[in-house]
């Protein structure tokens, strides 16, 4: 039975032949329209390294069949930032050739898929530069940001935090007050690096000999007892018109975590970072039922399984995942929506090893969202230096507490690599910054 009987059966008559009619006359004027025009396709995928600020970097450059038509993406992991190269320049690119760049959400899904094992960091930071780069390049086509694409303007600029982080409470209050003056509304408050004062003289493991003589050592007694003082004493000089974050960075035991949280209830905190490390999600059920310091979670996040129950719980406040980390654009704004209907707001990871273009990709999303949090904002971004001005021409600005992007198409951040050329990555990549020990030398997890 052909379509217009089958329709006619059904009761439709000419509605339905009008309908179809209308389908049929549609798909010959876009046939017309595009006849004779090639596709927009993929001619090369490559990473380029560079640490003009002493982080790797890593972006991603997407060329195309349209002459000068490229685009750029972020594809940053520091601490592994050859293997990102390797898994761009020697798998993606080849499976990426020849695909068409317009097909955004199908050349993420089978690349996704296409080394069986996936939702590595490796693999996903490799995955969000393409991605990223393939946004760019569609913003370009349309003669549009990026944030365009995505729904709009949800509001007029990106509401960021600083970080305050110093050895001594009078000191981060000196810090505090300077990023008031600047007009930030919201800080984070550190006392050392993640929250201890070290603790005085070379730790028992070192005497001992034990570990590697550059491993930090961390006391989570010190920083359990300093950190309230630290907010009480914010609070008494900065007042309380100030929004104060903090960062516990997953480094304590998790009753000791839900405890701290109830003793900072009273500072009013904007939210309270990875209380918990990945490997103890089910502790969230109970720390929700404990305090109502609101919380932020996410930051080392790679897999959708990982959010997915805890959103859907409102076991957090604040999704603060790393967008390339997670795979880019894509999956960012699928997980934004999703946090949506569950009322728990965006805070996407923003440190110094995110790459100018990164930053653009975090705050077009958040330009877009409506449940936006906050930003946070790293150095590079809130004071870059002439070195990062050159190599990203156009890269997203901090005034008054605001980051801005401009208006250019796609992200708006150029890319320079002669310029990007002369500050090669390190041949050897040693992050101690990970590898923290209690006294006795037991590693202590981010």
């Amino acid at each position: 039975m052909d379509r217009r009987k089958l329709l006619k059966n059904l009761g439709l008559g000419a509605v339905g032949s009008a309908f179809a009619f209308s389908n049929d006359s549609m798909a010959a004027g876009l046939n017309k329209e595009t006849k004779g025009l090639p596709p927009l396709k993929i001619t090369n995928v490559k990473a380029i390294a560079t640490q003009p600020y002493g982080t790797e970097l890593v972006v991603v450059k997407v060329e195309t069949n349209e002459p000068g038509l490229y685009g750029v993406g972020c594809a940053t992991f520091r601490q592994r930032a050859h293997t990102v190269v390797s898994a761009v320049n020697d798998y993606l690119a080849p499976l990426c050739v020849g695909k068409v760049a317009d097909n955004i959400e199908d050349v993420w899904q089978m690349t996704y898929q296409n080394s069986y094992w996936r939702n590595g960091p490796v693999l996903n930071n490799a995955l969000s530069g393409l991605d990223q780069a393939l946004w760019d390049i569609k913003g370009k086509r349309a003669g549009m940001p990026v944030y365009q694409l995505l729904g709009g303007k949800c509001k007029f600029a990106v509401d960021t935090y600083a970080h305050a982080g110093a050895g001594t409470k009078e000191e981060v209050v000196e810090n505090v007050l300077e990023y008031m003056e600047q007009g930030y509304r919201h800080i984070r408050i550190q006392l050392g690096g993640y929250g201890s004062t070290a603790l005085s003289g070379e730790p028992d493991f070192k005497r001992n000999g034990f570990g590697h003589k550059d491993d930090n050592v961390y006391s989570p007694t010190l920083y359990l007892r300093e950190t309230p003082k630290l907010f009480e004493y914010v609070r008494e000089k900065c007042g309380e018109d100030v929004e104060l974050l903090h960062d516990v960075h997953e480094r304590v035991q998790p009753m000791d975590a839900i405890n701290l949280c109830k003793e900072l209830e009273q500072y009013r905190p904007f939210f309270i970072e990875d209380p918990f490390s990945p490997e103890n999600m089910g502790w969230f059920e109970l720390l929700r039922k404990q305090t109502s310091v609101p919380i932020a979670m996410g930051e080392l996040f790679n897999n959708p399984h990982e959010w997915v129950e805890p959103i859907s719980n409102r076991w957090y406040d604040f999704i603060r995942a790393h967008i390339s980390q997670i795979g880019g654009i894509t999956p960012a704004m699928k997980l934004a929506r999703l946090a949506e209907w569950f009322n728990v707001k965006t805070a996407w990871h923003g440190p110094g090893d995110t790459s100018p273009v990164g930053h653009a990709a975090n705050a077009h999303i958040d330009m877009a969202v409506w449940n936006f949090g906050i930003q946070e904002a790293a150095k590079i971004i809130r004071s870059p230096d002439d070195r990062v001005l050159s190599i990203f021409p156009g890269m997203p600005w901090v005034e008054n507490g605001f980051m801005h992007v401009n208006d250019a198409p796609g992200l708006g951040v150029e890319f320079n690599e002669k310029e990007a050329a002369k500050f090669p990555i390190r041949e050897v990549q040693l992050n101690n910054w990970t590898q923290l020990r209690k006294n006795d030398g037991t590693p202590v997890r981010p």
